[in-house]
């Protein structure tokens, strides 16, 4: 089975991830050695923050694009966002919006908060991309501390019609042992859609999704790991070739 990685932040120079060319061959070189072949590069989008021109974007994607088919000539790179809730953020959705604000142009929004918002913030934010027939993927759901052991809250937000993600070192305990019990709960119930990698280099953030693979097959069974790493990434894909 080979998998997908739907968050991280490998296109170079755009964010806080990689910062080089080469370096961002060597993350998609780890990324492939783990067995992933589909990835939606995901950079930041948060204002006052990570405000990238978007035709810069494209760009740098385009030649990472290129020069990663030289190498790894079956790896699929798709671009998508990691965008950054506010208040007034409706309009880089609306039809002929030209900012890169979804995954791969489809109505999936991978959606990132603050960690000082509260839930109520966090489901009215949520809701605003429902309303208009989007479908929110919550990033590292596990790094909201007003979450944190509150699967009842994940679970209503499913009830919406949103998704979650969780990050794979959160899952296998490399951010703690506070992160790693939460989404073993989430997991066990079920709760939980996608885990990627969030990586950001080689060091500090790399690529780590097949910990995770094994971590997930052995806890919850092959059933979950074709379907968190696999399946629901491919429905953000396949929609987004329609």
């Amino acid at each position: 089975m080979f998998y997908t990685d739907i968050h991280c932040h490998i296109i170079p120079g755009v964010d806080d991830g990689s910062y080089s060319m080469e370096l961002s061959l060597k993350m998609l070189q780890r990324e492939y050695e783990d067995g992933v072949r589909s990835i939606i590069l995901t950079p930041h989008y948060r204002i006052g923050m990570f405000e990238t021109a978007d035709e810069v974007i494209r760009q740098r994607y385009s030649e990472l694009v290129e020069e990663a088919s030289r190498i790894l000539p079956d790896l699929s790179l798709y671009l998508g966002r990691e965008y950054h809730a506010h208040t007034d953020m409706l309009p880089d959705f609306y039809e002929g919006s030209t900012r890169i604000s979804t995954m791969c142009g489809s109505e999936y929004v991978l959606l990132e908060f603050s960690a000082d918002k509260s839930l109520s913030y966090i489901k009215a934010r949520t809701k605003d991309l429902l309303d208009i027939g989007l479908t929110p993927i919550i990033a590292h759901i596990e790094r909201y501390p007003c979450v944190v052991f509150k699967p009842e809250f994940v679970s209503e937000l499913h009830t919406l019609g949103a998704m979650v993600q969780i990050n794979a070192g959160a899952l296998t305990g490399e951010d703690g042992w506070t992160m790693k019990g939460f989404c073993k709960k989430l997991l066990k119930e079920e709760l939980v859609d996608f885990i990627a990698t969030d990586c950001h280099d080689l060091k500090r953030r790399p690529p780590n999704l097949i910990k995770a693979v094994k971590y997930v097959e052995k806890k919850a069974g092959i059933a979950a790991v074709d379907r968190i790493f696999h399946e629901n990434p491919m429905m953000i894909i396949y929609s987004s070739e329609e």
